[in-house]
């Protein structure tokens, strides 16, 4: 009976039913074969209702409408425009400028897909350009894109933490170091692949001044939102409000880039993004009440006691089906519906939840860029038409390689993760 439940939901999902309601279909079809019928239908309502009974939630909505606005508001077409003036004359300095705009957008904006699209909106066209190959060029902003979802704020760390019951603050302070180290890693690459084209004159000094006056209030929200949190004149979800409240001053009154009519489309955006984040997380809380009654994570919590491998041999697999499960699903549907399951086995092993969060999010950027539905993939052939999706992949393997390269320093240094929360918490 179990073999033949877990076909149908499979097949679910590889029949392209959207996420939430194939989780929520599977739920319902548990409840008829393993737990007596429709009666038990009226668990329904309750677990929805319990799921989203959660005041961390609330900043869930609130950082998608942060987003929205400064994509509307077009924030990170000065930021790109900063990058160029200030590091444009290193070797591959568009690139360099591409990669510096998508960590500072990331760090505003908590969104993967919304960095990706209005960084590389500009970049793309610009560094085509300027001569440089175009595989390069879109494995850039593919990459620099993936860089939303680990520099804080972020909305898989908020899922996280009302999943393990973490603090949401130790994990956003968790990603600041992996999450610059990434981005240096990806500039240092740049820098060595463009070494023998040719440079870009610097620009003046009072060039530079001028963009970064004229861009200094998109790059006070991060400090405003991270600093608030990290220094505890905010909890997170009030650091979204403000954040919120902030970036709706500056479109409307500094850049003038939103009008009041944009709100419209900026909030049917951001209640379309809420709710389909919200569906996954019932339809997984159901789905994971099945699991439970089924006794699915005890029998998984039972093979990794009764077996003889090494942690870091269990650990090793978690990474292979975290990735294997990227390829298929976004981040949200996976951290919510695999998560329930392995933080347990993660505690049991002796990992710290915090640096595995960390770990968690690499292999989320990760999957962002690998085939076969990579969702950075896809945003940047949507951005760039005229680009094949081989060529959108072959160029973000070498990135992908130094996301490897940052799980292993992080397994090696554990305290790239967790030095930070320790001492400013």
């Amino acid at each position: 009976m179990s073999m033949i439940y877990g076909a149908c939901i499979t097949g679910l999902f590889f029949a392209g039913m959207p996420v939430a309601f194939a989780l929520i279909f599977a739920a319902i079809l548990g409840m008829l074969l393993f737990l007596g019928g429709p009666a038990a239908f009226t668990q329904i309502p309750v677990i929805a209702y319990k799921t989203l009974d959660d005041f961390v939630l609330v900043a869930v909505p609130l950082y998608i409408l942060m987003s929205q606005i400064l994509l509307k508001g077009q924030v990170g077409n000065g930021l790109f425009e900063l990058g160029n003036k200030w590091l444009g004359h290193l070797p591959g300095g568009l690139g360099v400028a591409t990669i510096f705009a998508c960590a500072i957008f990331a760090a505003i904006s908590g969104s993967s897909v919304a960095t990706a699209v209005t960084i590389g909106a500009m970049a793309i066209p610009e560094m085509l350009q300027r001569g440089y190959e175009r595989t390069t060029v879109l494995g850039a902003v593919a990459a620099g894109g993936t860089l939303g979802i680990l520099i804080p704020p972020s909305i898989p760390m908020i899922l996280f933490g009302s999943i393990t019951g973490e603090s949401v603050g130790k994990l956003f302070l968790s990603g600041i170091i992996p999450g610059a180290l990434l981005t240096l890693l990806f500039i240092l690459y740049l820098i060595f692949r463009c070494r023998t084209m040719e440079r870009q004159l610097a620009a003046p000094w009072n060039e530079r001044f001028r963009t970064l006056q004229k861009n200094i209030w998109g790059l006070m929200l991060p400090v405003i939102v991270v600093g608030g949190i990290y220094t505890g004149i905010f909890t997170p979800t009030e650091a979204a409000a403000v954040g919120t409240l902030y970036s709706l001053v500056i479109t409307f009154f500094i850049y003038r880039t939103v009008n009041v009519q944009d709100m419209t489309e900026i909030l049917t955006e951001t209640v379309k993004t809420t709710s389909m984040i919200f569906a996954i997380m019932v339809g997984a809380m159901l789905f994971g009440f099945i699991m439970t009654a089924i006794q699915a994570p005890q029998a998984l919590m039972a093979l990794v006691t009764e077996s003889a491998a090494s942690k870091w041999l269990i650990f090793i697999g978690m990474n292979i089906t975290l990735l294997a499960l990227g390829c298929v699903l976004e981040t949200v549907s996976i951290i919510l519906i695999i998560l329930p399951m392995l933080f347990p086995i993660v505690k049991h092993l002796g990992f710290d939840l915090i640096w595995f969060n960390v770990v968690m999010l690499i292999n989320m950027e990760l999957a962002l860029i690998t085939p076969p539905i990579g969702m950075n993939l896809f945003v940047i052939k949507g951005i760039s038409p005229d680009s094949r999706l081989q060529q959108i992949i072959a160029g973000s393997i070498p990135f992908a390689l130094i996301m490897v390269l940052e799980i292993a320093l992080l397994c090696l240094f554990p305290e790239l993760a967790t030095w930070l929360p320790s001492i400013l918490q």
